[in-house]
């Protein structure tokens, strides 16, 4: 049996005698000084929507977190084992990112889960149920619109849960503080699989609007 799938395998081919090959230099540089990133992306574990293809980025240049629906907790120092606080804290504090972009997408399973209540638990420890229900007042309030379809829904609960992220990093003090001082700016960004397209929210008003790309 082989150590890994033949797909990675032939993957990890063509990058070494590819893009590694072309960038050796760059690669050699970022494992002699180390990331300095200036952007941080909080996005969806979806294959679909991966933000280092979506942004065109090479290596260095995004610290990426994906965890289910690209959800950011509030801030809870309780002792408990807290991935994306910890990411959260080391780009933050460590890296020193000056930007913080949610990245939800379209047909997103999450966001899904969140809206369907008669689905059973997937496994006994429901760790999806439990983590989605970080936006389950929202989740009843779009719901209960029988003005909107079940695509709608399903699109607006994305959009808005990019807004209770962003509200949530607020309740953490570094980026709080760091936010104030304008040396930290947070941003939201909705992708959508289907047609490719990029919606930038407006730090004022909350609405998500597609940026000029020339």
């Amino acid at each position: 049996m082989p150590h890994l799938p033949e797909h990675l395998i032939a993957g990890y081919r063509n990058f070494i005698n590819g893009r590694y090959v072309a960038e050796a230099d760059h690669y050699r540089s970022l494992a002699r000084e180390g990331q300095a990133p200036e952007t941080m992306i909080v996005a969806c574990c979806d294959s679909r929507a991966a933000p280092e293809v979506i942004f065109n980025a090479g290596p260095g240049e995004l610290f990426v977190l994906r965890n289910v629906a690209n959800l950011v907790p509030p801030y809870a120092p309780d002792g408990e084992y807290h991935s994306t606080s910890a990411a959260l804290e080391f780009a933050v504090q460590s890296l020193k990112v000056k930007n913080i972009v949610v990245m939800g997408h379209g047909r997103c399973g999450g966001i899904r889960a969140a809206l369907d209540t008669t689905s059973a638990p997937l496994s006994p420890g429901d760790f999806i149920g439990k983590w989605m229900s970080l936006i389950a007042p929202a989740a009843e309030a779009v719901s209960a619109s029988t003005m909107m379809t079940t695509g709608e829904r399903q699109t607006a609960l994305e959009r808005i849960s990019i807004r209770y992220s962003i509200a949530n990093l607020r309740t953490f003090p570094c980026v709080k503080i760091l936010e104030g001082k304008g040396k930290l700016t947070l941003h939201g960004a909705w992708f959508d699989i289907s047609t490719g397209e990029l919606w930038a929210m407006n730090n004022e008003t909350g609405d998500f609007e597609r940026p000029e790309i020339g």
